[in-house]
């Protein structure tokens, strides 16, 4: 595609603008042939719309049940030149003192040192580095995960769920994406014990991301 756009350049844009070398006809087929080169290798942006999508997440407690939660305030932007997003690349970030586990205490708790210190490490982040494609609309996407000061190279499980047009005119495509981390490997350490020997807190955090995103 490089060879071909350097080529409708030469012709273009060139020194040598004779008629005779160069007519008109020509030059606007070249014209029209640059355009459409252009449009082929133009990625496609989207933001995350952040009223439709939740980041949220659930772990055991006990050993006998669970307690969920989600975050409330992230932020997004997905890039893609194909139309089915087999060449994903995507870039997120979660504000860290917006969880919510339907407890204030319990809350204040998590933001602490014990687990996340929201107050050094305020945000998330994940930054794909890689997508493979393996049809149907499922993606598996590597990149590096951030929590506090530790940062792991994980690969997350992406359902592409269809684009459509809104009733406001906005071209919207949604994703779901889910998998569980160890949360010890980014320092979420606390580990107290029920006086029968349970993890009060379990280690691994299963979390489920739906993502819808308007194109820009």
């Amino acid at each position: 595609m490089d060879v071909i756009t350097s080529i409708v350049k030469t012709y273009i844009c060139g020194t040598n603008n004779n008629s005779s070398t160069n007519p008109p006809l020509m030059k606007n087929l070249l014209v029209a042939l640059a355009c459409l080169v252009t449009v082929g290798v133009s990625a496609q942006n989207w933001k995350v719309d952040a009223s439709h999508s939740n980041v949220k997440f659930k772990v055991s407690y006990l050993l006998i049940s669970e307690v969920e939660g989600n975050f409330k305030k992230f932020d997004g932007s997905f890039t893609s030149e194909k139309a089915d997003f087999s060449d994903l690349s995507v870039s997120m970030s979660v504000d860290v003192a917006s969880i919510n586990t339907g407890n204030d205490m319990r809350d204040g708790h998590v933001k602490g040192d014990d687990f996340f210190n929201a107050e050094k490490f305020p945000t998330m982040t994940f930054k794909s580095t890689s997508v493979k494609a393996l049809g149907k609309g499922k993606l598996m996407l590597t990149g590096d995960l951030t929590i506090r000061d530790v940062t792991k190279r994980v690969t997350i499980p992406v359902v592409y769920g269809g684009t459509v047009k809104d009733p406001y005119g906005n071209t919207r495509a949604g994703f779901k994406a889910t998998g569980t981390i160890n949360r010890k490997e980014f320092k979420l350490l606390w580990d107290n014990k029920a006086a029968t020997g349970e993890a009060v807190v379990g280690d691994d955090v299963e979390f489920t991301i739906d993502a819808s995103l308007i194109k820009q």
